[in-house]
């Protein structure tokens, strides 16, 4: 047992003295993995094998494969690849076609497997005929909607010219967009190209359903290169910059084809769902909206006059209010609904379905909880009439209880809206009153009071605001009543209308599209939410009122003038209406009449954009990490690839 002791407390000693003492770990594997041969060697011609193997002079590994491996041309059966200790190889299962160059572009995929050190963009070429066709071609695939980045689209090229060809023929050369929704397509053979964007949903690299997104145009490109020189940045360390080195390079062009993708509106219908959350009524969601209503039967209720129906402007979205407290009070509403729905031919037919639309709340449950509410009520009651107080003896009707969109503070062009909870039996528009401060006394101010089109349970107030002056709106109770019998309490509300001393003007000077077109301007904040939006009238757009902040601004074309942007259509050729970017930050401060000049199209598109308000930022780039020279500094030595030199240090 001695013995055992001893030999405990020894290695005590020894891990405290190895604590103390802990020896440098050394220099850090800072080496990115290196290439050191390849099966069938890279580049080669004639080639017939569809098994390659890369050998490297380390372990390595794959980091997201699958997105970040292109194989080109495209491939209908998946490649299989894998990293394998110090090789990666990679099977293709499709058979080979005749002179043609292949491409397997690993990106910045290829990392060691100790320190993650990155190999760099890599690319491995092959070609089954005589030559290797080494022309790139490259660019960038926007949102046409907001010019965001898209990532991780396909985009590919033909060299068949007809409209035809992205629909009936898979793409020759691909490629896919980084965070930066920036693309090159590699072993590009000399000739003429159109290129195309595509969110290939089943595959088979060729544009068959309008639930796809889509880049395309009618320009054609013509691959060339010409020698150049990019300047490299050579860190002495994380802080100090050592020279600055010129590397020739091939230059590859086109290097900003853009693409502005879309998606088609999907005017396929069918019956998504149908929900009944609240009692009072349900919805209907569908695809796409018709201008014939469905035709509801009832099954174990009658239909005729049962519903207040509330559509949406599309009529995709339609909600039923029942009329009657005996339906809301049934649990389940079992109905034959009768509708247009698109066939597999594509063609609207008559469809009929049988549906049992549940409440989500079911009757008993929603009883137990009034019971609950009324009994907390009367003991509440019961409290006030021994303390003397005034009490009720009846509980009260749940009141209507509309939403006033409405703050103290307004701007002056301010247009207040009022959402009803239910669509209304009778509205008083005499028991609404507006007021105005003038001189110290309250006046009746004008204004109008009317439905929103479209809208069942939307109502707005509209009236000439006066800066720098108070008003008051006033509503008598019963104003509103809703078809369940429940009225509106009396309303009142100060305004303050805000003083033009408070505010900017800004003008926008338009050039580079017609005066003709219509352009719709969007003054933006810094979430890229629209703050104010104007039409431009003979190339300006005009902004009053205009708080003290920092704006963006863009516009787009409103071809057919419905004050809305629409999506393109590949069968019609119709390209998306056209969107731009003011490329930098507008500050409006009080008091200031700011106006700036804008050309639309003197910034590439894929430029635009300002990075403050672009959503899809792009990735962090893959680096080295050269900590040894951090390592190196710390230790008074100066370090280099090769070699570490001892410096002495100063007195």
């Amino acid at each position: 047992m001695k013995k055992l002791i001893y030999i405990f407390c020894m290695a005590c000693v020894v891990v405290g003295c190895a604590r103390m003492g802990q020896p440098d770990g050394g220099w850090f594997d800072d080496d990115p993995p290196e290439v050191i041969g390849c099966r069938p060697a890279d580049q080669s011609t004639n080639i017939s094998s569809k098994k390659i193997s890369i050998y490297f002079n380390e372990y390595i590994k794959l980091e997201d494969a699958t997105n970040k491996v292109i194989v080109s041309p495209p491939q209908l059966e998946i490649p299989e690849i894998k990293d394998a200790g110090k090789r990666i190889v990679v099977e293709l299962q499709d058979s080979l076609k005749p002179n043609t160059t292949y491409t397997i572009d690993f990106s910045d995929a290829i990392v060691d497997n100790n320190e993650g050190n990155p190999l760099g963009n890599y690319t491995y070429s092959f070609s089954t005929g005589d030559q290797i066709d080494t022309m790139e071609v490259s660019g960038y695939v926007l949102d046409a909607s907001n010019l965001e980045p898209v990532k991780g689209i396909l985009v590919g090229l033909y060299d068949d010219l007809a409209d035809s060809a992205f629909k009936t023929k898979p793409m020759i050369r691909v490629s896919r967009t980084d965070s930066r929704g920036r693309f090159v397509i590699k072993g590009v053979a000399h000739g003429t190209y159109r290129a195309y964007a595509l969110k290939d949903a089943d595959g088979d690299f060729c544009f068959n359903q309008k639930s796809e997104m889509i880049g395309f145009n009618h320009e054609t490109y013509v691959p060339s290169s010409k020698p150049d020189v990019k300047i490299d940045t050579i860190w002495r360390d994380s802080l100090h910059i050592d020279a600055f080195k010129q590397t020739p390079y091939t230059h590859f062009l086109p290097d900003d084809v853009t693409l502005l993708a879309f998606t088609h509106i999907q005017t396929d219908r069918y019956l998504l769902k149908t929900e009944r959350k609240d009692p009072e009524k349900f919805t209907m969601f569908f695809t796409y909206g018709h201008p014939d209503l469905p035709v509801i039967k009832g099954l174990n209720f009658n239909a005729d006059s049962a519903f207040v129906i509330e559509t949406r402007v599309e009529q995709d979205t339609i909600n039923y209010w029942l009329r009657d407290t005996t339906l809301i009070n049934q649990d389940t509403l079992r109905m034959e609904v009768n509708y247009m729905m698109t066939d597999t031919l594509g063609n609207l037919v008559s469809q009929i379905d049988t549906l049992e639309v549940l409440a989500k709340t079911p009757y008993a449950k929603r009883q137990k909880e009034l019971t609950k509410e009324i009994e907390k009520w009367q003991k509440e009651q019961e409290r006030k009439k021994k303390r003397d107080e005034t009490y009720d003896s009846i509980f009260p009707a749940k009141p209507l209880k509309p939403n006033y969109m409405l703050s103290q503070e307004i701007d002056p062009d301010k247009i207040i809206q009022i959402e009803i909870p239910a669509p209304l039996q009778h509205v008083d528009t005499a028991a609404v009153h507006l007021y105005s401060m003038i001189d110290s006394a309250w006046y009746e101010a004008p204004f109008t009071f009317k439905p929103i089109p479209h809208r069942l349970r939307f109502y707005e107030i509209q009236a000439e605001w006066r800066p720098d002056t108070e008003y008051s709106l006033e509503i008598d109770s019963a104003a509103f009543e809703d078809i369940y019998g429940h009225v509106s309490d009396p309303y009142k509300q100060g305004i303050k209308v805000k003083s033009l001393d408070e505010y900017s003007t800004l003008t926008i000077k338009i050039s580079g599209v017609a005066d003709s077109l219509p352009l719709q301007v969007r003054l933006l904040d810094k979430g890229d939410g629209i703050v104010k939006e104007v039409l431009a009238k003979d190339g300006v757009a005009f902004f009053e009122y205009v708080s003290p902040e920092k704006y963006y601004l863009s516009a787009f074309v409103d071809v057919n003038g419905n004050g809305l942007w629409d999506t393109g259509d590949y069968d019609e050729d119709r390209q998306a209406e056209s969107v731009y970017y003011y490329p930098r930050e507008i500050e409006c401060k009080e008091r200031w009449d700011v106006t700036h000049k804008w050309d639309l199209t003197a910034t590439p598109r894929y430029k635009q954009k300002p990075q403050a308000i672009t959503k899809q930022k792009a990735d962090g780039e893959k680096k080295l990490k050269n900590r040894n020279a951090d390592r190196a500094r710390n230790l008074g030595i100066e370090y280099n690839k090769t070699k570490t030199v001892k410096v002495e240090k100063e007195e």
